[in-house]
This record gives C-alpha cells, structure tokens and sequence, in this order.
C-alpha cells in the first residue's frame, strides 16, 4: 500500500484483510496526521518515501520491499468484504504457481442498498519474481502479461469524495507545461481530469487528440464519447451531444447504456415516442459487462424512464407496468418511491 494522511481510512481497511496476508507492506509518502502511527498495530515494514508526483514510483518502490511470492495492492480507502475475503482466502490456497496475474473486480460506486451499480477488472495479484512494474504518473497501471486469470472477487472502493482535488490535473498540466509526452492513455485520463473540473471545451479537445489517436482501448473510445457527449450538453449544444453518443457505435456494438443515454437525448426534446424506441431497443440489446460495467442500465434506468414516457404519452396502464418491473429491482430507490407514492394517488 502507499498512503499518504489516511488516518481515518487506514484502520478500516486492514481489519477488512486480517488473517489473509503473510505481510503488510505500508509506504508513506507524507502523511502529517496519525497513519504511521496507526499502521505501527498492523506491521512492522513501513517505509517513508519523499513525494515526486509520480505514483508508479511510489507503488514500484512498495513492490520492492516484498518478500512473499504473490503481491496484491490496496489503497486505503479500499475495503474487502467478509464474503470476499473468504474467497480470497481460498484463492491464496489453491492458487497455481502457472499463474502470473489475478484480476479481481473492483466496485466502485454503489445504490442506497449497497449494491454494486459501477465496477471493472483490474490487475490486482502479481508474482513477484516477474518484477512487473507500474507505469504512468497517474492512473498508474501495470500492463497485464503472461498467464492472467480473472475471479469473481471484488474489492470495494470505500471513498467518501468530499471535494473535487486539483493534485492529478495540476501534474497533467505541468507535463504539458514541460511538453512531456502524452501517451494516448495519458490524453484520456487528462481529459477526464478536466472534465471533473468542469473544464468542458478542454476537455473536448483533448478527448478529441485521444481518439485521434486510433490507438485507445475500445473501453476508453466510448467512454470519452459519453464525456464529449456530457460536455456538449453542459455546454448547451445539444446535437453535438448526440453526434458523440452514435460514435460509439464506430467502436462497438450499441451498449445498453449509450441507447439509454440517447432516449434522454430525445425525453429532453420532448420526442416521447422516439424516446420509447431507444429505452425499449435497450432491453432487446445483449448485456455487455466488459470493461466499464453499469448495472443500472441492464433494467432499471430503461423500466424508470419508460415508465415516465408512456404517462406523458397518456399511457397509464404501461407506465403503471414498468414502475412496477423499477420497483421490484430496486424498492426502495427515492425514484420509486417518488413514483409510487404519484401512482397511488
């Protein structure tokens, strides 16, 4: 791990892994409230390491003090639930030596239950004698070789965000200040920082260089197409927006979420019937759960909003069957709620 003032995440985060590692590997890269002191009741190897805005450095020089045949990374505010542990446990058990890479689901944000609603795979478990290393200052990553398996195990972002930190886009901002060179990865993380910021014609320029580019992973293309399309929108050019939402299909086959995000497009247009199109088109169309995943475009965003265009259509009987199909996914949603409490009247 490498933290930096996580005293109020630190504790959480290790009693979450007891009894799972042979060692805890805690790097501190500046913390000036009590982690150190906190980490000192889970381990004894805990190591300083001065700040370069770089987090491959940091996370490479953590790797280097590992000792055991497998390396995993946490974050702090990272957690691992009782069911996954077990899991995880059983997987240290049974793991083959044959393999290199482990990737584990990550889950990262969540409904009022506490259900997963966004998650993907990353490369989380590695042998350490492969002397994988990190690359990139930010959003690190360590490219996946050799024989990778994926499990059904996640781990759990714990994070509550406070306020938006400048920390990523002011290092962004200085490696185009010293003309450092963006790879294509690099551009689409820069123009997600900017969008976060609400920086929005930056943050279409520089998406635009990403996919010109031609050498984004298939993940990323659509995804900056959902942020050039937001930018659009926030920026009141609303057929630009849509112009960005059709892209996608130059990168794949129509996603759920993109033809729901289209329905909005003409909800907000007030072209009901063309919205019922989209919305029911999207329940015909294969759940993808590779890359990004967002469970609530599987059912539930298209049963909400098709209950919403079918009562503006005057349609009562529909909209009162597709709240229901939203309500018995998710019961207790302020929506469904909200909806329901209009249907009883």
């Amino acid at each position: 791990m490498i933290v930096k003032d996580e005293e109020e995440n630190l504790s959480k985060c290790l009693n979450s892994v007891s009894g799972l590692f042979d060692e805890i590997i805690i790097v501190d890269t500046g913390s000036i409230d009590n982690t150190k002191n906190i980490a000192k009741k889970y381990t004894n190897k805990i190591y300083d390491f001065k700040w370069i805005d770089d987090f491959s450095a940091a996370r490479n020089f953590a790797f280097s003090k590992a000792t055991k045949d497998y390396i995993m990374w946490l974050d702090a505010d990272d957690i691992i639930l009782p069911s996954d542990l077990k899991k995880l446990k059983k997987l240290k058990n049974t793991l083959s030596k044959n393999i290199d890479i482990v990737m584990l689901k990550y889950n990262i944000a969540f409904d009022d239950n506490g259900n997963p609603t966004f998650s993907y795979f990353r490369e989380r478990i590695f042998k350490r004698k492969n002397k994988y290393k990190w690359q990139d200052r930010i959003h690190e990553f360590i490219m996946p070789t050799g024989n990778v398996i994926s499990e059904n195990i996640a781990v759990t972002h714990d994070k509550k965000i406070t306020e938006q930190s400048s920390r990523n886009l002011n290092i962004y901002k200085d490696m185009e200040k010293n003309k450092e060179h963006f790879t294509p990865r690099n551009l689409y993380y820069y123009g997600r920082e900017l969008y976060d910021h609400k920086m929005y014609q930056d943050s279409i320029d520089v998406l635009k260089r990403f996919l010109n580019t031609k050498e984004g992973w298939i993940e990323d293309n659509i995804n900056s197409c959902y942020l050039i399309s937001n930018c659009y929108y926030f920026l009141k050019n609303n057929e630009r927006a849509l112009e960005y939402l059709f892209k996608t299909f130059e990168f794949d086959l129509p996603r759920r979420k993109t033809v729901c995000l289209i329905g909005n497009y003409f909800v907000n247009n007030e072209e009901i019937d063309k919205a019922i199109y989209w919305y029911e088109t999207a329940l015909s169309l294969p759940i993808n759960k590779n890359g990004f995943y967002e469970s609530n475009y599987d059912y539930f965003i298209p049963y909400l909003n098709l209950s919403v265009c079918y009562y503006k259509k005057g349609d009562y009987v529909k909209s009162k069957h597709y709240h229901n199909l939203s309500k018995k996914i998710k019961p207790n949603d302020n929506l469904v709620s909200k909806n329901e409490k209009y249907f009883q009247k």
